[in-house]
């Protein structure tokens, strides 16, 4: 999928907006806090309905400006598109946001009858420095990465996933409300089990072969981008792991929820379920988080989202048209954060055949430059307070 063009009104601190875009790499240039970010959220809103960085919608509306609106106008195309492919109907997508009113998002001017259908039109990836998030924070950081992904080939993992989490807050709210009476009616748990075992089961099953097709693509990822300064012949230090690690790969889950009730209604919360599920993230044989340097760790969440863009684009995502989609890819200030050989390295990948569609942005103009490819296919955007040239 192609953005050709995009509309902007009144959205955080751009005003106005009408850009149209190369089919390859586009770079949004500018001082920090000018509205770079920005034009990548606006971008970021189509494909998820909703920002990247607040849930709140108001807050993407313009200080003193009542409604917004975002529009983007799409084409379809296919991996290696003949010039007749290539002329095909565009997509147009749009979101319009009003203080104090649900907001309105639309394909074709049709309203969706839920948010959720639309997930997954859009393939896109995110790579900003809130990701560091993932090594930083907890494990439903991790399950929430696993989640965007899976939930972008799959809606009915989403249906499945929305369904567990509305029963384990049930659980969760009988055993905080009986706690003080030290038991709870097994009949009253039991049917919340029975409802939660199948789209639980299912969860599993969708992260465990997701992680078996990713795991590949990260690890060639990782050693396309690392510095080779840090290769040592046979050294461990620099080989990296990840493992999925679900209870349900060594136990029944009825059985489970069982066996923990009195120890769940102790705790006042499920002990037990896919809601624990984790990725373990390592260098060697140890935690990245203890012994990752800052390089490294920077490495390797690149590469996991790298390898998200490489997993959605690899035929395991297919349009309505039977066409693979390779995933709009938005790197949000990643060059003050790496080296210049590992940035060079990753500029050099993207800008292959294997990624789609690029946005980029960054503080130097010639730093870009020099290290673009030389490109008819390409653009370079001046952001300044909210203007976009």
């Amino acid at each position: 999928m192609i953005l050709e063009s995009l509309n902007i009104l009144n959205y955080r601190n751009i005003r106005e907006a009408r850009l149209s875009f190369a089919e390859k790499m586009n770079c949004f240039v500018g001082l920090n806090g000018q509205g770079k970010t920005n034009v990548l959220d606006a971008i970021y809103l189509l494909s998820f309905a909703k920002s990247a960085f607040t849930s709140q919608d108001s807050l993407n509306i313009t200080h003193g400006e009542e409604m917004a609106m975002v529009q983007g106008v799409y084409k379809e195309t296919s991996p290696q598109p003949s010039p007749q492919e290539r002329e095909q109907e565009s997509i147009v997508i749009s979101c319009g946001l009003r203080r104090g009113v649900k907001k309105q998002f639309r394909r074709d001017k049709k309203d969706y009858p839920r948010l959720i259908d639309h997930i997954g039109l859009i393939p896109l990836v995110m790579i900003s420095p809130s990701d560091q998030q993932l090594i930083d924070e907890g494990s439903d950081e991790r399950r929430r990465f696993m989640d965007v992904v899976i939930g972008q080939l799959d809606r009915k993992y989403l249906d499945a996933l929305t369904k567990y989490n509305a029963l384990l807050k049930q659980r969760n709210t009988l055993l905080k409300q009986y706690a003080d009476a030290g038991t709870v009616p097994d009949d009253l748990l039991e049917v919340l089990e029975w409802q939660m075992v199948e789209p639980a089961e299912y969860v599993f099953e969708k992260r465990t072969e997701f992680f078996e097709d990713y795991k590949p693509y990260f690890e060639r990822v990782y050693n396309q981008i690392k510095n080779s300064k840090l290769k040592i012949k046979n050294d461990e230090t620099e080989r990296p792991q990840l493992r999925y690690v679900s209870q349900l790969q060594d136990r029944d889950l009825r059985e489970a929820y069982k066996k923990t009730r009195q120890r769940d209604l102790i705790l006042g919360w499920t002990s037990q379920g896919v809601h624990k599920d984790e990725l373990e993230m390592k260098l060697g044989e140890w935690p990245l988080k203890q012994v990752g340097s800052q390089g490294q760790q920077r490495t390797f969440v690149l590469a996991m989202k790298l390898a998200q863009s490489l997993y959605l684009s690899n035929g395991k995502w297919k349009m309505e048209n039977g066409k693979c989609a390779k995933p709009i890819l938005l790197l949000d200030d990643i060059f003050d954060r790496l080296d210049s050989e590992r940035v060079e390295r990753i500029v050099e990948m993207v800008q292959g055949d294997d990624f789609g569609q690029i946005f980029i942005t960054d503080t130097d103009r010639q730093h870009l430059s020099d290290i673009l490819r030389p490109s008819e296919n390409a653009r370079i955007f001046h952001v300044e307070g909210g203007r976009i040239d």
